[in-house]
């Protein structure tokens, strides 16, 4: 292993294998380490379900009525994709599309006063929607409105709304908007976890409804897709389009010591070899002095033996619960088979690596979405290269490699 290389990169979450994907498209000599013996890191999907059982220590295992345990995945950090978000132009412009199969999710739900309701989000379903009155649905109606013609970089179409200081709760007075819609307007369309933005300028909002309700205008049903054997399949669909390009990977290979020479990264050291290296990608886990603690997130997982009521039957569904709506889990699922808790801390880098040439990426939030994620990516690019990601760069460059792979 004693060889040099451009990027190492360790660990295989998402975040890690699409930046040595685009690296080694980039036509950087890749070198791509795991301790683990699977793709996914934290992120990972686990097949056969017996194994699930497993790793939260329920000797038990799976009743008899889930059936074969190799017919399941289930994700350990549930997300979806938005069909018209950052993920999806990534998988499209490296085609690696080729190497998975996506659903559409069935519906998009919010809770509010103990009973769970389509969340509107076009003009037709706000004037059909139960979760307002009459006059409500009109002003929502003009609030989205307002939200689709909104162009940050024409004036005309503001409004008298000044994208960069006016606040959001401003804005949801402008258009005398009520609680309950503020309420599913911020967490089940703009996706927020709390009430913060409220007080912040209100362009990031107005751009997170236009994407939900672009992703929703993509497919109809809902704006969110998933993979159809789950989110593990990411990862490895990455992984595979940088080897396509050059990159070389170890999965199950211990990782010793990240090398140093006067604070700068010069190779990794496993089972007493190094291979060299100009820069290092890995996640939190590999580099805990490096890291500080941002956080913690609780993830249930939740088995159920019958479709959630309220949802039309939805084979697949997200549901949203603001802020101030918290239920009783009875609720929403009275019969579960099996439910499993995970507490996780959030890490974040203490340094950028333009120094150490060590780059960090963040643990994954509680965003149901990858959007965080993307941007994560981004800035490590922007600070391993010096220039700002552009996905039309990303575009899959035309040499027939995938035809060379194919034949």
């Amino acid at each position: 292993m004693d060889e040099e290389y451009d990027v190492i990169v360790l660990g295989t979450g998402l975040t890690e294998c699409i930046l040595s994907g685009i690296m080694s498209v980039n036509g950087k000599k890749v070198l791509h380490m795991d301790r683990n013996p699977y793709y996914g890191g934290e992120s990972s999907s686990i097949t056969p379900l017996e194994e699930l059982y497993k790793r939260f220590e329920l000797c038990d295992g799976p009743p008899e009525c889930m059936g074969r345990g190799r017919d399941w995945n289930v994700d350990l950090i549930p997300k979806f994709l938005m069909a018209n978000g950052q993920l999806v132009k990534m998988l499209l412009y490296t085609e690696v599309t080729r190497y998975l199969d996506f659903k559409v999710v069935e519906g998009s739900f919010v809770y509010k006063g103990g009973k769970i309701y389509k969340v509107p989000s076009t003009e037709t379903e706000a004037l059909a929607s139960n979760l307002m009155g009459m006059f409500e649905k009109r002003r929502f109606r003009k609030f989205l409105v307002f939200v689709a013609n909104f162009d940050e970089n024409d004036s005309k179409t503001f409004e008298g709304v000044d994208p960069k200081t006016t606040t959001m709760r401003d804005v949801y007075k402008k258009f005398d908007l009520g609680q309950d819609v503020i309420d599913f307007t911020g967490h089940a369309l703009a996706l927020y976890r709390t009430d913060d933005y409220l007080d912040q300028p209100c362009l990031e909002t107005i751009n997170r409804i236009k994407l939900y309700s672009e992703s929703l205008a993509r497919y109809g049903k809902s704006p969110y897709l998933y993979p159809l054997y789950g989110l593990g399949e990411l990862p490895q669909g990455f992984a595979r389009l940088s080897a396509i390009y050059g990159g070389t990977y170890m999965l199950n290979k211990c990782v010793d010591e990240i090398v140093m020479e006067k604070g700068k990264v010069v190779g990794v050291k496993s089972e007493g070899e190094v291979a060299r290296c100009k820069q290092l990608i890995c996640d939190p886990s590999y580099i805990a002095d490096r890291v500080r603690k941002a956080g913690q997130v609780i993830r249930v997982i939740c088995i159920l033996s019958h479709p959630i009521k309220n949802t039309n039957d939805a084979n697949s569904c997200q549901i949203i619960i603001p802020q101030n709506q918290l239920p009783d889990l009875q609720q929403i699922s009275p019969l579960q088979l099996n439910w499993f808790v995970a507490i996780s801390d959030l890490y974040e880098p203490t340094e950028d690596g333009s120094e150490s040439q060590v780059f960090c990426s963040r643990s994954y939030d509680a965003t149901t979405h990858f959007e965080t994620t993307c941007n994560d990516i981004k800035d490590i690019y922007k600070r391993m290269t010096g220039t700002d990601f552009d996905f039309e760069n990303m575009k899959r460059k035309q040499n027939d490699v995938y035809g060379e792979e194919d034949q």
